[in-house]
């Protein structure tokens, strides 16, 4: 007894000594972490003062910055047949801005569209178009779907050891996170000859969707304390049908549900090789790195907000909108907000009216034609005519709006983005999908032109930077 008491009384000094140590170090932690972070206040100031530049250099040096010219037109970088955005036409020797046109291999978007209305899911076919240049047969294209399908299958155990630990608060830092991983269940990771770079494509394809929901199913689960589940796709599926029924607990959804986002993979499956994403694509595979690595690149500059994050930004900018309009079928009232955006008196203040304008189309964007029509009849199916009443609205004020309160180079219209998010809402697509929906459709235009760089170019991509720093004679460290 005598020896049991000793022994808890030796046990209760070192519990005792070790909370104190404990709370001595917690006390010096909280101290060095006070400490760190007046450095990092002092470096912040350094680093800004450093990098600070005279903007005016830019024109002093005839700068192209963001590889546009003065009026907004791309800087010429490179060459595709893959896709080509058309927003003017020549007239009497002058560009005269037109209704926006894209083509996929030389085919009118429009066009296809018209083609496929008389199927339901048309993303497999787009992406056949994307990757091999021509329409296919029916036998090319059921024969294409089946290798799809084939695809859509994830290493074994790869959902519970890669996706399903740490998962990322942002679901495209963990499709990042996965490809990289993909990267180590590959027998020949590095080989980038074209039928490896095509098998490694179809497998990204296929495994996109799957990645994207597996990975928000998990951030519901961690983050947001919700019940996990996980359902297999069905191989005779399309994309669109199986990431609805891997997304929703009892996997049900409508034709026109399905439809609409099979329409939405489409659209937003390629957009020339000058976006941010795509030349991102360009650049990293020119220096012939491996695929994985080049398809995580691209989801990194997929994912900002000025590019694949951007219809969020429109839904968010709808909410506050519904919130401080009390009549959303009056003009005046619309008009007063949309004012107050571009004054930086509502909403986020960044004086901007999301899913206005873009960086070619002038008159209009192609896409968001396109999606409209579907959007209505979707909004009447959701019971949300007022919602679509309100965007249709808003997207006949804005341009007038802005081009009163703006110098404005060229017409401004509503953008794909305008009705992507209000579509994705309506199909109850959590907003933390949105932007990876866009990556599942967008993976089949990377591979597309990943393809025709390692085919074409055989330089790595190196533009110039001129450097404006003035020559300064070293100083020794004691002299300082």
């Amino acid at each position: 007894m005598r020896n049991e008491l000793f022994d808890n009384h030796l046990q209760l000094r070192y519990s005792n000594k070790k909370t104190r140590l404990e709370g001595e170090t917690a006390m010096l932690n909280e101290t060095d972490r006070k400490d760190r972070d007046v450095r990092l206040e002092e470096l912040v100031r350094y680093c800004m003062s450093a990098t600070a530049m005279d903007l005016n250099l830019y024109q002093e040096y005839d700068v192209k910055r963001g590889l546009r010219e003065s009026n907004g037109k791309g800087v010429l970088t490179g060459l595709t047949e893959i896709s080509d955005v058309v927003a003017t036409r020549p007239v009497n020797g002058k560009l005269v801005p037109i209704d926006g046109e894209l083509y996929f291999q030389g085919y009118d978007v429009k066009e296809l569209i018209k083609g496929f209305q008389n199927r339901r899911f048309n993303f497999e076919e787009a992406t056949y178009l994307l990757l091999f240049g021509e329409l296919p047969n029916k036998r090319q294209l059921r024969a294409f779907i089946d290798l799809l399908a084939q695809y859509r299958e994830l290493p074994s155990k790869f959902v519970r050891d890669v996706i399903m630990k740490a998962p990322s608060a942002n679901i495209m830092n963990g499709l990042q996170k996965s490809v990289l991983t993909l990267y180590s269940y590959d027998d020949k990771p590095d080989d980038i000859s074209i039928p490896n770079v095509l098998r490694q494509s179809l497998t990204l394809i296929g495994t996109m969707p799957l990645i994207s929901v597996y990975g928000y199913h998990a951030y519901n689960y961690y983050h947001n304390g919700e019940s996990l589940f996980i359902h297999n796709p069905l191989p005779e599926l399309s994309t669109a049908e199986n990431i609805l029924r891997i997304l929703r607990p009892d996997s049900s959804y409508t034709e026109l549900e399905a439809k609409i986002l099979d329409l939405a993979l489409v659209l937003h499956a390629e957009h020339g090789g000058g976006n941010n994403s795509t030349f991102t694509t360009h650049v990293v595979s020119s220096s012939g790195t491996d695929t994985y690595s080049t398809v995580a690149a691209s989801l990194g500059s997929l994912k900002g907000p000025k590019h694949g994050g951007a219809n969020i930004k429109v839904v968010q900018m709808f909410e506050d909108m519904k919130r401080n309009i009390a009549n959303w079928k009056n003009e005046d009232e619309v008009a007063v907000y949309l004012k107050k955006l571009l004054h930086k008196e509502a909403f986020d203040c960044a004086g901007l009216i999301y899913g206005m304008g873009h960086a070619v189309y002038s008159l209009s964007d192609p896409r968001a034609n396109i999606f409209k029509g579907f959007v209505e009849r979707l909004s009447e199916e959701k019971g949300r005519t007022d919602e679509y009443e309100l965007y249709s609205t808003v997207a006949k004020l804005a341009p007038q709006i802005i081009a009163e309160e703006r110098k404005i180079y060229k017409g401004v219209s509503a953008n794909i983005d305008f009705y992507s998010g209000f579509v994705y809402s309506m199909l109850d697509l959590p907003m933390e999908l949105y932007t990876p929906i866009f990556a599942i459709s967008r993976i089949a235009g990377w591979s597309a032109h990943r393809i025709e760089e390692l085919i074409n170019a055989g330089k790595i991509i190196r533009p110039a930077y001129r450097n404006v720093a003035a020559r300064r004679p070293y100083i020794a460290l004691s002299d300082r």
